[in-house]
């Protein structure tokens, strides 16, 4: 069978999982992807010869939140001569490969494409999981604008699939037809990481200030803090800054005794596989990242704040213990779930 699969370039988290499933399916069927930005190249490397780029759209964000004037502006500016340039990419991807299905993770060339030519489409994502199941969590006033926004872009993004493959570590209750919930998919590293439990804490942070999360660290002396997301090497008190190796960082992520992140589902999920209890403290204005910080505090395998404080971390390590017992229940056998299901749908 010959498959198209559309990858999103914003966030590095749909690239990582759809390589995961591109590679299972390359087993067995022919495999285009289109993607754009730093997703493109990730991939691209991963599959030469077989990924096409295109034009996508990005977020933009102020003080570690995001601005929904300035996302807004940006598509608006450069959404006309966006879509003219993946046109031309319709027509040259219909002609050298006429795929039988697409699979989109919620990305929207791809489902523009099986629209426009009337070919099977499937989504495979945790978005959809707003759109498609009863969520049993409180949502705060703050958070409900956020939440009508995020539920009509996610209703509106892939609809019409044939089925709904929804990956997520929790188990809201299925209000719509066509979809299945699946755990999370895992990278190979993550899977056959050996899980440890030392001393130090992992900390993923991009959208706060160096100095400010290095101050806000070093109130906690008796605590180690190995820091990624700046991109540079240097010793702080009890804060160790490291710059990016995806070895070392899943090295410190499977041996650490807990980590504090954004409400990114990507580290969430590879952190609650790894039985590692989570402090998240989510993007303003990204109602995703919320509801995974706010179900990792539902389920007892962590802590959700609003902001990143010294009183806050101190609280969530207070109740380390209770947190470690919780996730420790959780469990998944890797990706069997998703590739059993979706090798069915495709035999159909």
């Amino acid at each position: 069978m010959k498959i198209l699969y559309g990858v999103p370039g914003e966030g590095m988290g749909h690239a990582t999982r759809s390589k995961v499933v591109i590679s299972h399916l390359l087993k067995t069927h022919d495999v285009r992807v289109v993607s754009s930005a730093h997703a493109f190249t990730f991939l691209k490397s991963a599959f030469p010869g077989r990924v096409i780029p295109i034009k996508g759209f990005h977020l933009a964000f102020k003080n570690a939140q995001v601005h929904r004037y300035k996302t807004a502006a940006s598509i608006l500016k450069n959404g006309p001569l966006n879509l003219i340039q993946n046109f031309e990419k319709y027509r040259a991807l219909r002609k050298s490969f006429s795929p039988d299905l697409v699979i989109s993770d919620f990305e929207s060339f791809s489902f523009l494409f099986a629209h426009r030519h009337k070919i099977p489409l499937i989504s495979i994502d945790n978005m959809q999981i707003i759109n498609r199941c009863l969520l049993d969590i409180p949502i705060p006033k703050n958070e409900k604008v956020n939440f009508q926004i995020a539920k009509n872009i996610i209703k509106s993004k892939v609809p019409g699939c044939k089925r709904y493959f929804v990956s997520s570590f929790f188990n809201p209750v299925i209000k719509k037809d066509n979809t299945l919930l699946v755990p999370p998919i895992l990278r190979d590293e993550i899977i056959n990481a050996g899980i440890k439990h030392k001393n130090h804490i992992l900390v993923y942070q991009t959208s706060q200030n160096q100095s400010n999360i290095v101050r806000i660290l070093n109130k906690i002396p008796k605590e180690t803090f190995l820091v990624y997301g700046f991109n540079k090497s240097a010793s702080l008190k009890n804060v160790r800054l490291k710059p990016f190796s995806e070895d070392e960082f899943i090295t410190d992520l499977a041996s650490s005794k807990a980590i504090i992140a954004n409400g990114g589902f990507s580290l969430i999920s590879e952190a609650v596989f790894l039985h590692k209890p989570v402090c998240a403290v989510p993007l303003h204005n990204q109602f995703e990242q919320f509801l995974n910080a706010a179900y990792i505090e539902h389920a007892g395998y962590g802590r959700n704040f609003r902001e990143f404080t010294t009183d806050g971390i101190r609280a969530f390590l207070y109740q380390l213990d209770d947190f470690t017992k919780s996730v420790k229940k959780y469990s998944q056998d890797g990706n069997k779930e998703l590739f059993l299901h979706l090798d069915r749908f495709l035999q159909q």
